[in-house]
């Protein structure tokens, strides 16, 4: 696999929480993953097969849609648009999750035999297809009244790492636990619906219920679309380890009040940012990145460190494969990168975001191989990466 090397780079956003930024001008890719950080002439990477110019601009982790509904292909029923996961790497994303694959998947049945069947089989698919080099963590089952210890466990065998609660035929919503107490024996990360209803065939679950099921992600705990209320939140911020998960398809006041609350109560690592899309909110390529712009500039929260919500406390809070969504000598290379927009104030990507302008994209990087140039998503940037060894559509245009 060819070496690749990032040089002349402004700024590094690590997607660490506890070290959210690195000096480093330089890093290089070694069999798609990161081999160095620092200066350009000890990491080697303008000597790289391929090279990326960034030329002063801003690298970021790629970013982690931890509430995707994905089904089977890159196809969403629920809004019937194709290449949909394609157009989420043009805005960033690298990696994302499923929020269960039954959730929209047409003429869904509720019995355990086809809840496990679903998972499986989507798991098995996106093992092997990458949209735009995309990683599809699939696979999340939808809980369902009756799967049993061997359904788990046969499940785990076959890859399924994540479940879904609050979709599935329980006459009330505390009527899951026994299912989601199995699923986390088993070794899944349980995320459950919370708040209101979102669509046809999902309950409403208040905190109390939460507090009953313990799972492992509170999923869209601003709202998917309708929060949670504020008593409930900080009960639930005070009372558990639940990973927060915050998406653009919810409340926004409700996102600003459970990101303070959590930083206050020293919890802003349980906190993780999504999306909760395509839903009937949209189809959305930038719904991470617009959710890390409005809580920057409206959250009082350093870019750098709202970034680590999107990319490595998703990684932590949905136990995915060790350094994704971080730049670590080791970590997959994942990497984006940005600058300000052409018409921002701001001078760099971090300070546009710091203003809440979205960033232009001028490279997107997956395991090591550039798979974007220019976005065609984003604005464009005021400074575009160039490219050595690799030819990229869009580059420097």
């Amino acid at each position: 696999m060819p070496t690749l090397g990032l040089v002349n780079i402004g700024a590094v956003a690590t997607g660490i929480l506890a070290a959210p930024r690195v000096d480093a001008e330089a890093i290089l890719v070694e069999n798609g993953r990161i081999a160095a950080v620092g200066d350009t002439s000890r990491t080697g990477a303008g000597s790289a097969d391929v090279v990326v110019d960034c030329r002063g601009t801003t690298v970021i982790p790629g970013l982690i849609d931890s509430h995707c509904h994905v089904v089977l292909g890159d196809y969403t029923p629920r809004q019937k648009t194709v290449d949909f996961l394609d157009s989420y790497v043009h805005g960033g994303i690298t990696s994302v999750v499923s929020a269960g694959e039954g959730v929209h998947a047409p003429g869904r049945p509720h019995d355990p035999a086809a809840a496990k069947a679903l998972a499986i089989a989507a798991a098995k698919c996106f093992e092997h297809f990458h949209p735009n080099g995309m990683k599809v963590n699939a696979g999340s089952v939808v809980l369902e009244p009756g799967l049993t210890d061997e359904d788990f466990a046969e499940m785990a065998k076959h890859g399924v790492r994540h479940a879904k609660y609050g979709f599935g035929g329980y006459a009330q919503p505390r009527d899951g636990e026994p299912e989601v107490r199995r699923a986390q024996k088993h070794g899944l990360c349980v995320m459950s619906h919370s708040g209101g209803t979102s669509i046809p065939g999902s309950s409403p679950i208040s905190h109390d219920v939460l507090l009953h099921l313990r799972p492992d992600v509170c999923g869209h705990v601003n709202g998917g679309t309708t929060s949670l209320d504020e008593a409930g939140i900080d009960q639930i911020i005070r009372e558990t380890e639940m990973a927060l998960q915050v998406v653009q398809a919810g409340n926004l006041r409700a996102t600003l009040y459970i990101v303070k609350r959590a930083r206050e109560a020293g919890a802003l690592a349980r906190v993780c940012v999504a999306s909760d899309t395509p839903t009937g909110t949209g189809v959305m390529p930038m719904g991470v990145m617009k959710s890390v712009c409005e809580l920057a500039s409206l959250g009082d929260l350093p870019p750098e460190l709202v970034i680590a919500l999107a990319t490595g406390n998703n990684t932590r809070a949905f136990r995915l494969s060790a350094g994704t969504g971080t730049i670590v000598i080791g970590a997959p290379a994942d990497l984006v990168v940005c600058d300000a927009p052409s018409a921002s104030l701001a001078p760099d990507a971090l300070t546009a975001i710091a203003r809440g302008d979205i960033p232009g994209i001028s490279c997107v990087i997956i395991d090591g191989q550039v798979r974007v140039g220019r976005s065609r998503n984003t604005p464009l940037a005021k400074r575009l990466a160039t490219f050595e060894g690799v030819s990229v559509s869009g580059a420097g245009h």
